[in-house]
């Protein structure tokens, strides 16, 4: 692992979000932080036992299993478990549509994450579409950032919610308007507040324009972290204030621009 003040030292992440289909997962060992979370983008990406191993001596690793997919379900098919290495953890998930077959997408959330927790009780759970049954479980929340993030961690923290909540988050290491465009624009634009305001058919990249761009810049601040390391370690500040444990960056420009 390095050490000295790369990019995302100085911006203050506790984590880093691998997705295997777009790097080679190894190298999230050169990037200084704790924890590399590596997503889930169906099981033909699912990173090998060894690639696993190798990366857990050096960072505690947590992968994305989608509770309903053939292969992680522990309610039926869980084979896919045992190409997890020993000290690997595990973020419990609904799964994204996308890489769920119809049958899967069919089956219950609520008792398979109660049984994947039975058997791994130190994972986290991720929010998406599901946040009241994620909170249920008690386990680490990890949430994905919205413009709402900060009044929610403050609202749970109030009720007496103690338990750790990690937070991810498209990041982008520059204050470049053009690179977030390009970086997280299409991401933005898919978010259900930003589809409704942006112009019927505007382009979501560097080309936007006008209200377009607008509407997109605003949302990127909202749905990413984006700006300077200086800039984007203020907001991780303001998210740990609001009640956040762990932040999590996906480096939305590569893997590289985390080390720079």
């Amino acid at each position: 692992m390095l050490t000295g003040e790369s990019a995302v030292c100085r911006a203050g992440l506790d984590a880093v979000a691998v997705k295997p289909a777009e790097c080679d997962v190894s190298n999230a060992s050169n990037v200084p932080v704790d924890t590399v979370a590596v997503d889930y983008e169906g099981r033909e990406h699912l990173p090998d036992r060894r690639t696993l191993a190798a990366l857990a001596r050096d960072s505690e690793v947590l992968v994305t299993t989608p509770v309903r997919a053939d292969g992680f379900d522990p309610l039926g098919d869980d084979s896919l478990l045992a190409t997890l290495p020993e000290g690997v953890g595990r973020v419990l998930v609904a799964g994204h549509p996308a890489y769920l077959t119809e049958a899967e997408r069919e089956r219950a959330v609520a008792p398979r994450l109660g049984a994947a927790l039975e058997t791994a009780p130190e994972a986290w759970v991720g929010t998406e579409s599901v946040e009241r049954i994620a909170m249920a479980t008690g386990a680490t929340q990890y949430d994905l950032l919205s413009r709402s993030t900060e009044r929610e961690l403050r609202a749970i923290r109030a009720a007496g919610f103690d338990g750790d909540v990690a937070v991810y988050a498209p990041t982008v290491l520059t204050d470049d308007e053009d690179t977030v465009l390009d970086a997280v624009g299409a991401y933005v634009a898919r978010r259900r507040p930003v589809a409704d305001a942006l112009p019927d058919g505007a382009p979501t990249d560097s080309s936007a324009a006008g209200r377009a761009r607008e509407v997109l810049l605003a949302a990127a601040s909202d749905y990413a972290l984006v700006g300077t390391a200086r800039e984007v370690r203020e907001r991780v500040d303001v998210l740990r204030a609001a009640g956040a444990t762990t932040v999590v960056g996906y480096p939305a420009r590569g893997l590289g621009s985390f080390l720079d």
